[in-house]
């Protein structure tokens, strides 16, 4: 049976959830895949709201700090020294059918985080009723984009498809573009 916590235990619990889940990933993470691991896909940080300004505690108190801009929207998020060392002296209070739970998730789903930080796509649409899209491909650690292809699509259904192929051929398409723009002799 599960021990009901006290609403500060919980907040210690939920911060050392989100410390764990960095630690795990090895890269830095956006604020929205922190997010999406901690309080949507899983139940670990139950409130959504809670989740977000728990990120920006941990920023504040220096066990996390940003990578990037905020201009762009790429900030990433990543574990300080501090943040380690923090984690690695409480670990023990998050419960080990928990831990277990992170590790498992994380394991099976760290390439697709990783891929979907990497690989980004959005579009909008234009005045004429067709769509401008952009695709970028990021590095783990740079929050300005290593590759920027912008392409117009004629309607929303294949700007669609376009986004979509982009999540599965991203790594294939640009390095066709580089192989041919770019001699390595």
């Amino acid at each position: 049976m599960d021990k009901i916590l006290t609403d500060k235990e919980q907040i210690v619990l939920d911060k050392l959830v989100m410390l764990c889940v960095l630690e795990k990933m090895e890269i830095p993470l956006t604020e929205d895949s922190i997010l999406d691991i901690c309080s949507v896909k899983n139940d670990w940080i139950k409130n959504y709201m809670d989740c977000k300004a728990i990120i920006h505690e941990l920023t504040e108190s220096k066990l996390l700090y940003k990578i990037g801009n905020v201009e762009d929207g790429k900030e990433l998020f990543a574990l300080t020294y501090e943040g380690r060392e923090c984690l690695s002296y409480l670990y023990r209070r998050i419960p080990f059918s928990l831990r277990e739970n992170i590790s498992q998730y994380l394991q099976l789903n760290k390439l697709n985080v990783k891929s979907a930080q990497e690989y980004t796509s959005t579009y909008n649409k234009n005045d004429d009723g067709s769509y401008n899209i952009i695709l970028r491909i990021y590095e783990p650690l740079i929050t300005v984009p290593m590759f920027e292809l912008k392409i117009k699509a004629p309607t929303r259904q294949s700007a669609n498809e376009a986004i979509h192929k982009w999540k599965t051929s991203a790594p294939e398409i640009y390095e066709s573009i580089y192989e041919k723009l770019i001699n390595i002799d």
